[in-house]
């Protein structure tokens, strides 16, 4: 039995089960079947010095949060969907995918290094991992209670409606349940590019990017820019939105996103003064984020064979329509619980160091 070291969780919470993979002696055993069988999480609740984190930082990385078998269920989903050329088993093969195999379908897009599998968004397993986890009850932490948006099995995945305008991404938030699970393979041309940070155009509350195989240092991680939530916020003129240009074909010179000069400012600034968290994990670790921190897609520098394999998804208040009229607030937590309101913990060096701050 191989065993699988995982630095983040003290040995005597953890023991070996039989794919050698780690699980938590702490799940209680009145919990739900399901929810033991997809989390390992130790704490089904977000700590006061978790939440003051998130309020300060924009993220909060947590370990161990789904089980192996569950994120397996959800990598043999997403190995159906695989380009040509590129074989689960073989390594040798996880490099630049071939021109021949790349896709423009909104719903499965791949590129050289990026394979978005999309049109599984709605699918059970899929949702489950954002309900049936201690995910929801962090959630409904944030959000408040019974104010977190469901999801909607088997409905509408992202991608359905195409990009947003014609040659952009697609909208996140037209999809009825997750963004997909998203693969970066290694790309030794990436090595010599620069980090460059953007927030999400699209209106929502909090987002989850979830881990479903090992992921190392330089290879594909999520990565973000702490506290940088604070300084965009305000930035905007409508506290969710970034407002958009509309496409006219007969007047196709501008179109997308509209980037205020405060804003553009802004992100210059916070890449020359904040150094970056680089996300990387174990299997099942889970990384929450605010709408509006600056964050990325690492580049996956091809230094080991690996594929970062990764469950994006995010959460939304049912209040969301009425919320995102507003302009920025002097309090940015105004539409979040009371519990985030009130959350003012001490961060001890510990906890810090534990999310990446030195």
């Amino acid at each position: 039995m191989t065993i699988r070291a995982l630095t983040h969780a003290p040995r005597e919470l953890l023991q070996t089960g039989d794919k050698g993979y780690f699980f938590n002696l702490q799940c209680p055993w009145w919990q739900p079947l399901g929810l033991r069988h997809m989390s390992q999480a130790s704490n089904q609740f977000l700590s006061t010095e978790e939440l003051t984190f998130f309020k300060q930082y924009g993220y909060l990385i947590k370990r161990s949060v789904l089980s192996a078998n569950h994120c397996e269920t959800l990598l043999d989903l997403m190995w159906t969907s695989a380009p040509d050329g590129i074989e689960r088993d073989n390594p040798d093969t996880w490099g630049p995918i071939p021109e021949t195999a790349h896709s423009s379908d909104a719903t499965y897009v791949v590129s050289r290094n990026k394979w978005q599998y999309r049109s599984i968004s709605t699918h059970p397993s899929v949702l489950r991992t954002m309900t049936d986890t201690p995910m929801w009850n962090w959630a409904e932490q944030l959000l408040g209670q019974s104010n977190v948006r469901p999801p909607t099995e088997h409905g509408l995945p992202m991608g359905h409606a195409g990009p947003a305008w014609p040659g952009g991404p697609v909208d996140p938030q037209l999809t009825e349940g997750a963004r997909g699970i998203y693969a970066t393979l290694p790309d030794t041309e990436t090595a010599s590019l620069p980090d460059q940070l953007h927030t999400d155009g699209h209106p929502f509350h909090f987002g989850a990017v979830c881990l479903l195989e090992d992921c190392a240092p330089d290879s594909g991680a999520f990565k973000v820019w702490p506290g940088s939530h604070r300084q965009f916020y305000p930035l905007f003129p409508m506290q969710y939105d970034q407002a958009r240009i509309p496409f006219y074909e007969h007047l196709p010179s501008h179109k997308g996103i509209i980037h205020p000069e405060a804003y553009l400012d802004a992100v210059k600034a916070v890449e020359s003064s904040i150094q970056p968290v680089d996300c990387w994990g174990s299997q099942g670790d889970v990384v929450l984020w605010h709408h509006r921190l600056g964050h990325m897609a690492g580049h996956h520098r091809g230094t080991e064979a690996s594929i970062r394999q990764a469950l994006l998804f995010d959460y939304n208040h049912v209040d969301l329509d009425k919320q995102r009229l507003d302009p920025p607030q002097e309090n940015m937590w105004r539409d979040w619980s009371d519990t985030i309101n009130a959350a003012d913990a001490s961060l001890s060096p510990e906890f810090l160091a534990s999310q990446g701050i030195h």
